[in-house]
This record gives structure tokens, C-alpha cells and sequence, in this order.
């Protein structure tokens, strides 16, 4: 019966959604991307990553460009390359870290679909970023405090997503299909349907 019913809401999001991209934000090792590629496999719409795109856009990995270039700039590609993103309709779009920081982004992000925060506590996010060390902003002797003052900095802004759910430490399906009940029951849908998409 659950299964059934997860399918009905998974078509009345389908319909829903028409042209319109779910975009989600969160901290490194939220589980956007891996979440992220399941959500849009059972959504059948396409899954696009944001950092991905910026490193194909700027051929040179995040880590580089901040090398090179530092975070400022960074974060002008990276606004470039959503705004072109979320024109191109329906997708879950996995944004990096500290993309919805950014004012402009928030709004055009606003303007064209709904945006999910996958909040994390800071255990969880230090398991799962302690795996990788392409993070030029954990670089650090103490990468946990960093984690600690990004969540100060970025939850208030978190917070003006639209949806939010809680990323818990389970399989990836589980997460997928808390994302599809909280997105079935979201109030905003009116809103969407007269976005500018």
C-alpha cells in the first residue's frame, strides 16, 4: 500500500512540477547529489549538478578555481551557471554549499521552481565529507570548526528554502522517498504554477 501511494504522489508531483526545476541546497555531505540522482531517476526528469557544470563551464575543478581565482569568483561562475541551468525546465538541480548564499541566486531560484534544503546535523556532515578531499573550504587543521561556522553562516539562509527535510543517516531510498511525501504535501504549488516558467 505504501508503494502505491508513493507512486500516486510521485505523478501528482510529476504533473505538478510541469516545467519547473527542484532545486536543492544544503551544506557538503547534506546528500544532495546522491539523493539528488535518485530523486530525479524516480521522478523520471533529468538530474544536473551545478558543481559539475561550473567545472565543464570553466574546464578546471572547483578546488582549482578557488586556487586561482578565490572564492569571489567562484561564486559569480557558479551564480552564471544556475541562472542558465534553471531555464532549461524540469530536473533536480544540486547546488553546491554556498550557492543559495547568494541573494540573487535565492531569487531566480525563487522565481523558477522550488527549492529543498537537505538539513544536516554536523556528525553526519563530518562522516560523509571526511571521505573526500576535493573540499577546498575544509582544507584545514580543524575541519570541523570550519563545518561549525559554515552552519552559523548558512542555516538562517537554509531556512528560506521552501521545503526543508531533515538528511538523516539512512539509505539513500528512504531519504528519496521522505523528499517525495514532503514535496507531495507542499503548500506552495499554486505559487509555482504562476512563476514565470
Amino acid at each position: 500500500m505504501a508503494r502505491r501511494s508513493l507512486s500516486k504522489e510521485v505523478e501528482d508531483i510529476r504533473e505538478k512540477l510541469g516545467n519547473h526545476p527542484i532545486v536543492l541546497v544544503g551544506l557538503m555531505g547534506a546528500g544532495k547529489s546522491s539523493i539528488g540522482r535518485r530523486l530525479a531517476e524516480k521522478l523520471e526528469i533529468p538530474f544536473v549538478d551545478a558543481d559539475h557544470e561550473i567545472e565543464v563551464a570553466a574546464d578546471k575543478t572547483i578546488s582549482e578555481i578557488f586556487a586561482d581565482h578565490g572564492e569571489a569568483y567562484f561564486r559569480e561562475g557558479e551564480r552564471r551557471v544556475i541562472s542558465r541551468l534553471i531555464e532549461n525546465g524540469a530536473q533536480i538541480l544540486a547546488t553546491g554549499g554556498g550557492a543559495f548564499i547568494n541573494e540573487e541566486t535565492r531569487r531566480i531560484i525563487d522565481s523558477h521552481g522550488i527549492s529543498v534544503w537537505l538539513k544536516a546535523d554536523l556528525p553526519l556532515l563530518m562522516k560523509r565529507v571526511l571521505k573526500r578531499s576535493d573540499r577546498p573550504l575544509l582544507q584545514t587543521e580543524d575541519p570541523a570548526a570550519i563545518m561549525r561556522k559554515l552552519m552559523d553562516q548558512r542555516y538562517p539562509l537554509y531556512a528560506k528554502a521552501d521545503i526543508t527535510v531533515e538528511s538523516k543517516d539512512v539509505q539513500h531510498t528512504q531519504m528519496v522517498n521522505e523528499v517525495i511525501k514532503v514535496l507531495a504535501k507542499w503548500p506552495g504549488w499554486e505559487r509555482l504554477s504562476n512563476a514565470t516558467h
